[in-house]
C-alpha cells in the first residue's frame, strides 16, 4: 500500500488503470496493483489457501467496478486465476452464465424472463446482488458549445426508431448538422434500460454505431462535434476533460449526472441500480464464495466505488442485506 502522502497520486494511477481496463473489454488479470480497501476475507493472511479460476462476464457498465475488486482480491490471493470479459448484460446471460460457462454475470438491469428460463433449463441457480448505483450518462463532444441540456422528449426524438436526422430537428436553435450516434449494442443492459427509461414503445433507432465497448462510444463522440452517445457514468467520470455531459430535464429543469444527483434520486429517469449474479453452484467453491463476500464488502468502499470508478456506493444497510442474501446462498451451496 502507498503511504498517506501518496494517496492522491495513487488514486489518479488507479483511475488511469481502470480507464485502460475499460478500453480492453476482456482480460485475465495479472500483475495486480495495490489494494484499495480492507475486508474480512482480504487481509492477505490466508492468500495462499485459496486457489482456482473465477470466470466473470456481462455488463460493460459493471466491468470497471468488478475488475477493480477482482484485481485487489487476486493480489491478496495469488492462487486465484481471475478472468473477466465485457460482453453486455444480455450477452453474458445468454452466451455464458445461463449455460454454465461463468461463475458470475454482471448486469446493468435485472435479469429478464427469457434469461431466467434459460438458466432454469440449464439448472443454473443464482442470487441477485446489488453492486452500486449508476447515472446513465448522455455525452456530447466538448466542442459542442451550443448544447447544455436536453429534455427527455428531445432525447427520445434523437434515439427513437423513427429518429430525427439533424440537430435542428431536435431544437430550432441547434445547428443544421447530421447527428452522429454512438450507443450500446442490443445485447447490453444499458440498451435495455435506455429503452425502458426514455423510449418505451417508440423503439430504438438502428441508425447508430453500436458497440459493447463503452470506450469506443467515448472515442466516437470525441471525434465529432455533432456526435452524441450514452453509457454508464463511470466512463464519463474517467474522461471528464474529453467529454461533455448535458443536463437532462425530466420536467423540473436540467440536472447533470453526478454521484450526488444519482444518490439523491434527482437525476431522473436515468439513475439505476447495477447488479452481479453469482451462480449458487459456483459458491460451493471456497475461493468463489470468499470473492463474493469480498465484493459485497467493497460495495460501501467510497474510495474505490466513487472516487476510483465513479458510481454511488451502497449504504451500510444495503450491504448488510446483500451479505445476508449471499451468506444464505453460500450455506445452501456448501451445506
Amino acid at each position: 500500500m502507498a503511504s498517506s502522502h501518496d494517496a492522491d497520486t495513487e488514486g489518479v494511477t488507479r483511475r488511469k488503470s481502470l480507464a485502460a481496463l475499460a478500453g480492453a473489454g476482456a482480460l485475465a488479470l495479472a500483475g495486480c496493483t495495490q489494494s484499495t480497501g480492507d475486508g474480512g476475507s482480504g487481509d492477505g493472511s490466508d492468500g495462499d489457501s485459496l486457489s482456482g479460476a473465477i470466470n466473470i462476464a456481462g455488463s460493460s457498465t459493471v466491468f470497471p467496478l468488478m475488475s477493480a475488486v477482482l484485481e485487489d482480491f487476486a493480489e491478496q490471493h495469488p492462487g486465484v486465476d481471475p478472468n473477466i470479459s465485457s460482453t453486455g448484460s444480455g450477452g453474458g446471460f445468454s452466451n455464458y452464465f445461463c449455460v454454465g460457462e461463468t461463475d458470475f454475470n454482471n448486469a446493468s438491469r435485472g435479469i429478464q424472463e427469457e434469461e431466467e428460463q434459460l438458466c432454469a433449463d440449464n439448472d443454473v441457480e443464482y442470487v441477485e446482488l446489488i453492486a452500486a448505483t449508476d447515472a446513465l450518462t448522455i455525452v456530447v463532444n466538448p466542442e459542442a458549445d451550443w448544447i447544455d441540456s436536453l429534455t427527455v422528449e428531445e432525447l427520445a426524438t434523437i434515439w427513437e426508431s423513427d429518429a430525427v436526422e439533424t440537430w435542428d430537428e431536435v431544437r430550432d436553435e441547434f445547428p443544421n448538422e447530421e447527428i452522429n450516434r454512438f450507443g450500446a449494442a442490443d445485447t447490453s443492459g444499458t440498451y435495455d434500460y435506455f429503452i425502458e427509461a426514455i423510449l418505451g414503445e417508440r423503439g430504438h433507432t438502428s441508425d447508430y454505431q453500436a458497440t459493447e465497448n463503452d470506450n469506443n462510444i467515448a472515442q466516437g463522440v470525441m471525434g465529432s462535434e455533432y456526435a452524441i452517445g450514452y453509457f454508464g457514468f463511470s466512463y464519463y467520470f474517467l474522461n471528464p476533460d474529453e467529454l461533455k455531459a448535458p443536463g437532462i430535464d425530466d420536467g423540473n429543469g436540467p440536472v447533470e449526472p453526478s454521484l450526488e444527483t444519482a444518490a439523491s434520486g434527482e437525476y431522473t429517469p436515468l439513475s439505476r441500480p447495477l447488479f452481479t449474479y453469482p451462480s449458487i453452484e459456483s459458491l460451493g467453491e471456497e475461493h468463489i464464495a470468499e470473492f463474493a463476500r469480498y465484493f459485497v464488502e467493497q460495495t460501501t468502499n467510497e474510495a474505490l466505488v466513487a472516487e476510483d470508478v465513479g458510481y454511488v456506493p451502497a449504504t451500510e444497510e444495503t450491504q448488510e442485506e446483500q451479505m445476508q442474501i449471499l451468506e444464505d446462498a453460500i450455506e445452501r451451496a456448501q451445506g
